[in-house]
């Protein structure tokens, strides 16, 4: 959905899973779905681990785990390996994330998310760590995610780190706009442009 980032504060859904890929995040049977609807794909987000092969939800998965809701997911380093599929943009934005947090992401899932509405954060180790203790020790912790100044602040500790997004990327999403949405913002340019070729 688009929508334009600004501050994004918001408490988080914790996945300390490294090497996350796209088969998890949405199984290959979802891709030959011929609907982009986002409600359909955010429903089947992580759908091997949310629920058994009923259909009956794990009790012991954090998105069925009423203690975590939130706009963010805080996941575990190397997030969204595997293949390229961009359904697994979709699914997460589908289900209402509006920012992963992860200390590592994989180039071609990071640039399907920015395609996607969803931002994608860089952050340390460390601090990635430091998360995951605090929402662990209070599911209520809240992150703070400011777009304009790239910075993302653990609210319970206080600590704050820069974050880098790339130019073009930022704007978009500010704006809310798609790639089509910006060049049709630029199109007197572009006419202006070729005229004078």
């Amino acid at each position: 959905m688009k929508q334009k980032f600004d501050i994004i504060q918001s408490t988080c859904v914790p996945l300390p899973l490294e090497n996350v890929d796209t088969d998890q995040i949405i199984p290959a049977r979802f891709l030959k779905a011929t609907t982009r609807d986002e409600r359909f794909f955010g429903e089947n987000l992580f759908r091997d681990w949310r629920y058994d092969a009923e259909g009956n939800p794990r009790p012991d998965f954090v998105l069925n785990n009423p203690t975590y809701s939130g706009q963010i997911l805080v996941a575990g380093k190397n997030f969204g390996s595997g293949s390229s599929r961009e359904h697994a943009a979709w699914a997460i934005a589908g289900y209402g994330f509006r920012v992963v947090i992860s200390s590592f992401f994989a180039d071609i899932h990071k640039n399907n998310e920015l395609n996607n509405f969803v931002l994608p954060v860089v952050v340390s180790e460390e601090f990635l760590s430091e998360l995951f203790v605090s929402i662990q020790t209070n599911p209520k912790t809240e992150v703070k995610v400011d777009v304009p100044n790239q910075t993302v602040t653990n609210l319970s500790t206080g600590h704050s780190e820069h974050f880098d997004i790339n130019g073009y990327k930022k704007y978009c999403l500010m704006n809310a706009l798609d790639d089509i949405d910006f060049l049709l913002e630029n199109q007197s340019k572009i006419e202006a442009f070729e005229s004078r070729r």
